[in-house]
């Protein structure tokens, strides 16, 4: 079973099925080599026309690669001393779902749970919006939420989930022991059913006439202000 990217080589090459490059691209020196390290029966240079046909975007960037389909379990994410994690229930928007993927990896995350109800992540779209990261971040898709929090209460995970009802504001929280962010849907957010099991609801402060944000943007300022008190920065 595969998965298909178009970027460069950013992951393992053990997860590399097969590489397929276009002969415009065979100029480039750097990427070349990379590509060369691999054994020949995993990479192919084919005309630029031929490459178009294979891809699903109008500029494809010249490299395909067919990636084996990742799998981890629930101990890959949570075998550290004080984790840090994200929920994500029924996320639809793929570009929200690959930046969180992207800034997850950025600030830390140790892995991520998503519902059976989120976008694809195998959705080309999404690929491509975490930009390699799919392939650096573990996750688990679970098939019901609420188990994910007994996971938590073993592990002592304390869980935040920023909603518009929050008591607190997210930057007075303690974020240095386990800790799981909950972001809900867009439009909707959280259930009600979800929001009723997490310990503390949290707020972004928004000026102007702004109700919420971006669910990417929320979970990007929840994962760096996770980072920046664990790496004691002021």
């Amino acid at each position: 079973v595969t998965g298909v990217q178009t970027c460069a080589l950013p992951i393992s090459k053990d997860w590399i099925s097969r590489v397929y490059v276009t002969e415009s691209l065979t100029a480039d020196e750097f990427l070349m080599k990379q590509v060369m390290e691999l054994p020949e029966e995993k990479r192919e240079i084919v005309a630029d026309n031929v490459f178009r046909q294979m891809c699903d975007t109008r500029t494809p960037q010249g490299i395909l690669t067919v990636l084996k389909k990742p799998v981890w379990t629930v101990d890959d994410i949570l075998k550290g001393e004080a984790p840090l994690v994200m929920v994500l229930e029924d996320l639809q928007d793929p570009g929200n779902m690959g930046t969180i993927f992207r800034t997850a990896e950025g600030a830390g995350v140790d892995g991520i749970f998503m519902s059976t109800n989120c976008v694809d992540i195998y959705n080309p779209k999404t690929i491509r919006s975490t930009m390699g990261s799919v392939y650096r971040v573990p996750f688990v898709i679970a098939p019901d939420l609420q188990d994910v929090f007994a996971w938590f209460k073993k592990q002592g995970i304390r869980s935040y989930a920023a909603h518009l009802k929050g008591k607190g504001w997210y930057d007075e929280q303690s974020y240095v022991g386990g800790t799981a962010f909950l972001i809900g849907k867009e439009g909707n957010g959280l259930t009600d059913k979800l929001t009723d099991k997490v310990q503390k609801k949290i707020k972004i402060p928004m000026c102007g006439k702004v109700e919420s944000l971006n669910a990417a943007m929320a979970s990007g300022l929840l994962v760096y202000e996770a980072r920046r008190q664990r790496q004691g920065v002021d």
